[in-house]
């Protein structure tokens, strides 16, 4: 039997945004596996990159596979870097430079931790997000670059294979507020992940996948 987990934030816990009556991202994942497959939620809502790690320790024993979608909450804790006042382009990119040296540490050691379990694992960009004021969306969107380059350059240089839901959740009803999937936006998450894990025995190298 295959058992796939799912680690991170409130990308995959996101039972407490979808509409009632309507299913979660590991209902969806399950749902579309093949018969006698299992999927198991370990992630949490408002985790951070460092707080994958107490994750880890309820992956069940007989975990084959696992998907790993956190950053978003990292880059919501320094949000407030885009309305500090700067005496130049110059002083904006170094603040930004830190944030992202910062993140990069913490995501690495993440990164670490879980690749120690010897299981294939596949990792996830931060998507797009969908705010309704336009200046504000192309605000985040640029300033989440620095967080998905950290992101890309993990998972291309130890060969992982990268959920890119930037491709993924391109639609304004696959959000069910600004920050976190609806059914609709998890339904197609889930489709990727089913579509990852079916396809590889093993990840033997990066490859994107986008729908």
């Amino acid at each position: 039997m295959t058992h796939v987990v799912l680690l991170g934030d409130s990308i995959f816990d996101n039972g407490s945004y979808v509409r009632r009556g309507e299913p979660d991202v590991v209902k969806q994942v399950q749902a579309k596996l093949p018969g006698g497959w299992r999927a198991t939620l370990c992630a949490v809502d408002g985790a951070v990159t460092t707080g994958v790690l107490s994750q880890l320790s309820r992956v069940p024993s007989d975990a084959s596979y696992l998907i790993v979608s956190v950053g978003g909450n990292d880059a919501l804790r320094n949000s407030g870097i885009l309305r500090e006042q700067a005496r130049s382009v110059a002083e904006v990119i170094g603040r930004f430079a830190a944030v992202q040296d910062e993140f990069a540490n913490n995501y690495r050691a993440m990164l670490d931790r879980i690749l120690d379990q010897r299981l294939p694992t596949a990792i996830c960009t931060i998507y797009d997000a969908r705010f309704p004021d336009p200046q504000e969306q192309r605000l985040v969107v640029m300033a989440l670059s620095i967080f998905n380059d950290v992101i890309s350059r993990e998972a291309f240089a130890r060969r992982l294979p990268l959920i890119d839901l930037r491709l993924i959740c391109d639609e304004p009803d696959d959000y069910a507020n600004p920050i976190e999937p609806s059914a609709k936006g998890g339904d197609k998450i889930a489709g990727v992940i089913a579509q990852v894990v079916a396809g590889n025995t093993i990840f033997p190298r990066s490859q994107v996948y986008a729908q």
